[in-house]
C-alpha cells in the first residue's frame, strides 16, 4: 500500500484554492523597507493574484489535497 502524500506546509500557508479551482497567491516584498517603495507599488502588492499556468502543476504537487 502506498503511503499518504504529505502536504508542503509552507505552501499550504501561502496558497488558497479559488472556487473555480485556480490557485491564489499573495505577493512578497511587502513586509519591511516599505518607505523606499512608492505607495502605488505597496498598494499593488496588497492584492492577491493567481499562480501562473507555468507554475500551476508544481503547486499542485506541493498541495495534493487542496
Amino acid at each position: 500500500m502506498m503511503p499518504k502524500m504529505k502536504t508542503h506546509r509552507g505552501a499550504a500557508k501561502r496558497l488558497k484554492m479559488t472556487g473555480t479551482g485556480k490557485i491564489k497567491r499573495y505577493s512578497g516584498y511587502k513586509s519591511h523597507l516599505l518607505t523606499g517603495k512608492p505607495a502605488k507599488r505597496a498598494r499593488r502588492l496588497r492584492t492577491a493574484s493567481l499562480v501562473s499556468k507555468a507554475d500551476y502543476g508544481r503547486m499542485k504537487r506541493l498541495l495534493p489535497y487542496l
